[in-house]
């Protein structure tokens, strides 16, 4: 293994025993790690470290050094391990970001053992590298099922509100219009214009256009969705509407239908033709498929 490639492994933490030995016996050793010790403070914005590795050393091969060739290594080693601690510093402010399309669902495992399921068209941010006991942050676009384990406090920050718990089970889902937070197990803060409001297993927080919706406790111990179900209390059909197209990948139209109609019932995620029976039929209405578009009318 050459020099350069040496290096870059000891810099990684990833040499074998063999690879450690020939690291040490190069002439360079001594001076390596004392320009680590100097470097670990450094810091660098964000750039292609193979490209700048690369272009750094062809500046250095192609500068006259006919009276300093002592120079010549230790240069290379220096440049090596600025870009190295740059992009380990890089590296390390680095987000992870899942997104969910329409009709998908995912299942995360947070660092900390902690768990997300992600419902259709949502996404979730955080910090992997800075996630540890005393920092547990995490932001959601859409909907998602918590199951936190036990610690420190854990925040889920969404465009409406900020929900706050230590170790607990529970459901946010924050869409526009409409922000609904819904305790399974534990206890759930929910911050929301400057008022905070504590939930216990059973309790939901529910803002509809601003509005505070007053709810009934549920003796559910998931939210319907997490098995592949999307169920309403008294909700708009406007949002019954826009979840039905997050799940199914369509367009609803209905022009003649009053969407601040309200509406209380279930629709399935597996069968596109039972799951548009399940809102018609109660509402009396009829509808026809064209192409990836549902149009509704009245009977």
């Amino acid at each position: 293994m050459n020099k350069d490639a040496l290096i870059l492994k000891w810099l990684d933490n990833n040499l074998s025993p063999q690879e450690l030995e020939a690291f040490q016996a190069l002439e360079e050793y001594d001076a390596i790690t004392k320009l680590s010790n100097y470097t670990k403070d450094f810091k660098a914005p964000e750039f292609n470290t193979e490209v700048a590795l690369q272009a750094t050393l062809s500046k250095i091969e192609s500068k006259p050094v006919a009276k300093n060739n002592w120079l010549t290594p230790f240069l290379k080693i220096a440049a090596i391990l600025a870009i190295c601690f740059s992009a380990y510093y890089y590296t390390t402010t680095l987000d992870t970001t899942i997104t969910t399309q329409y009709a998908e669902k995912a299942q995360i495992v947070l660092p900390d053992q902690s768990k997300v399921n992600l419902n259709a068209l949502s996404k979730i941010t955080y910090n992997s590298k800075q996630w540890h006991a005393n920092n547990r942050n995490i932001t959601l676009e859409g909907e998602a099922f918590f199951n936190v384990k036990k610690g420190s406090t854990f925040n889920v920050t969404t465009a409406t509100g900020i929900i706050s718990v230590v170790g607990t089970e529970f459901n946010v889902k924050q869409r526009t219009n409409y922000f609904e937070v819904t305790c399974f197990e534990g206890v759930v803060n929910v911050d929301f214009n400057t008022k905070k409001t504590t939930l216990t297993a059973g309790d939901s927080f529910l803002i509809i256009n601003g509005n505070l919706i007053e709810r009934l406790q549920t003796k559910n111990q998931q939210p319907d969705w997490i098995h592949s179900v999307s169920s309403f209390i008294s909700v708009p059909l406007s949002e019954v509407f826009a979840e039905f197209e997050r799940q199914y990948n369509v367009k609803i139209e209905g022009n003649t239908i009053k969407k601040s109609t309200l509406f209380s019932g279930k629709f399935t995620h597996n069968d596109i033709n039972i799951a548009l029976q399940s809102i018609t039929q109660p509402l009396q209405l009829q509808y026809k498929k064209v192409n990836n578009t549902i149009i509704l009318t009245r009977e």
